[in-house]
C-alpha cells in the first residue's frame, strides 16, 4: 500500500485539510461553566470542591476505594514508590519500553531502574521475561528479594500499560506478590482501559493516572494515585501537600514532603471531562475499528487490544516491517501534515542510568524501530 493512501484514509476520519495531530483535547461539555465557578469561587489552588469531587468521581469509575488527585502523572508515581517504600540505593523493576517518567520517577527516589522486556502483542512487561529475571538473578532473604550481582534490594515493580493497552496484570502480581515485591501500576495512559473487568492500575498496591494536554481525559496537567488502602490514601494527600499539620494559623510539617497536590482549577475541568469520558471512549474505539479494517488486507499491521483487556486505544498504533520502513513512513507522513511519532528509546540506553541493569530485551529492541503511532484524537 502508497504511504499516499493511508494519508488519504486518515484525512478522510477527521474531514479536515489542515495540519492532523497526534492527540490533541477535546472540550465538548461543562468545561468552561466549571471553570468560570471555580474563578468564581477564588478557590483556584490546591483548596477547593472541585479536587474533593473529582476524587470520589475518579475512584468511583475505577472501581477503587480512594482517588488521590496530584499535579501530574509524573508526581502520582514518585509518590506511590515513596509510599511504596522505595529507598535511596534499591532497585525498581519496571520495563525499557515506556516514557521517560517512568525511570524518572524511580530516579527520584534515589533507587535504580532495573530494565524487564515486555510482550510483543500488549506492548507493556512480559510476565514471562519478568519470572525469568526473577528465577536467574535474584535470591530472597528474610527481608525481600535481592539482587546478588549489584547486592541491592529489588523493592517494586512498575509495568506500563502501554499507549492504553492493559499489559498480563494479574500474572504480574502473582509473580510480585511471591517474591515480596511492590506492585505500582503505571497505568498513566489508560484511563478507561480494563483487564478482566478491572480498571488498569487498581491490580497492584497502587496504580497511578496521568491527565496531561495529551491523554484521552486531561485538565491541562494532572495525576493521581489509586489505591484501596486507606492508610496509603491518606499518606498521600499528606506528603502531596507539604506534611502540613492541620492547624487554625501555624505552619507545622511533620515530614519531608511535596507540593503535589492538583489545583482546584484544574479539578474543575477534570470532572467535565470525567462526564465526556464514555463519550471518548466510544469515539476513539469507532477510530480504532476503522483503522484496523483499513490495514487489515496491507502489509501494515494495526496493533489491536490484548486479549482478555478493554484498551482505550489512546494512541493508536501500527508495527512495520523494519527501521527503513518505519522511517520512510514517519518522512512522508509528517511531510503531508499528518503527525505521525515512532515509539519511545528505550530506557535502558538513558546516559545518565548506565550501567542499566536488565534482563534480555529483544521484543523492546524489536518494537522500537517498527512501531508508529497514528492520529488518534477523539472526533467531533
Amino acid at each position: 500500500m502508497k504511504h499516499s493512501e493511508i494519508v488519504d484514509f486518515i484525512r478522510s476520519r477527521f474531514t479536515t485539510e489542515e495540519f492532523i495531530p497526534l492527540h490533541e483535547p477535546r472540550f465538548l461539555g461543562n468545561e468552561k461553566k466549571y471553570l468560570l465557578d471555580c474563578i468564581d469561587s477564588t478557590f483556584v489552588s490546591s483548596v477547593g470542591e472541585y479536587v474533593s469531587n473529582f476524587e470520589k468521581q475518579l475512584a468511583l469509575y475505577c472501581g477503587v476505594k480512594y482517588a488521590v488527585a496530584t499535579v501530574n502523572g509524573t508526581a502520582a508515581l514518585h509518590l506511590a514508590l515513596r509510599l511504596a517504600g522505595v529507598k535511596r540505593d534499591e532497585l525498581v523493576l519496571t520495563q525499557a519500553l515506556s516514557f521517560v517518567s517512568t525511570s524518572n520517577a524511580i530516579s527520584y527516589t534515589g533507587a535504580s531502574p532495573a530494565f524487564i522486556d515486555v510482550d510483543t502483542d500488549t506492548l507493556g512487561m512480559s510476565p514471562d521475561k519478568l519470572n525469568l529475571f526473577l528465577t536467574e538473578h535474584t535470591v530472597q532473604k528474610e527481608d525481600g528479594c535481592y539482587h546478588p550481582e549489584s547486592s541491592k534490594k529489588i523493592s517494586a515493580c512498575v509495568p506500563m500499560h502501554t499507549f492504553g493497552h492493559p499489559c498480563r496484570i494479574e500474572e504480574i502480581a502473582v509473580i510480585c506478590a511471591n517474591h515480596n515485591i511492590a506492585l505500582v501500576e503505571d497505568a498513566a495512559e489508560a484511563m478507561g482501559s480494563f483487564y478482566k473487568t478491572k480498571h488498569a492500575g487498581t491490580f497492584g498496591l497502587m496504580g497511578i493516572l496521568s491527565f496531561n494536554g495529551n491523554k484521552i481525559l486531561t485538565c491541562g496537567g494532572g495525576g493521581a494515585i489509586l489505591t484501596n488502602d486507606e492508610v496509603l490514601a491518606q499518606k498521600a494527600k499528606h506528603l502531596s501537600t507539604q506534611a502540613k499539620v492541620p492547624h487554625p494559623w501555624e505552619f507545622q510539617h511533620d515530614a519531608l514532603a511535596y507540593n503535589y497536590r492538583m489545583p482546584n482549577i484544574n479539578a474543575a475541568l477534570a470532572c467535565a471531562q470525567l462526564e465526556q469520558l464514555p463519550h471518548f471512549l466510544q469515539s476513539k474505539r469507532v477510530l480504532a475499528d476503522a483503522y484496523a479494517t483499513f490495514f487489515a488486507p496491507t502489509n501494515f499491521t494495526f496493533i489491536k487490544e490484548p486479549q482478555h483487556a478493554v484498551s482505550n486505544y489512546w494512541l493508536c498504533a501500527l508495527l512495520l516491517m523494519d527501521k527503513e520502513e518505519r522511517d520512510a513512513f514517519l518522512n512522508f507522513t509528517n511531510k503531508q501534515g499528518i503527525m505521525t511519532r515512532p515509539t519511545w528509546n528505550l530506557l535502558n540506553n538513558l546516559e545518565w542510568l548506565q550501567p542499566a541493569i536488565a534482563g534480555d530485551l529483544s521484543n523492546s529492541i524489536a518494537l522500537e524501530s517498527k512501531v508508529v503511532c497514528i492520529p488518534s484524537s477523539v472526533r467531533l
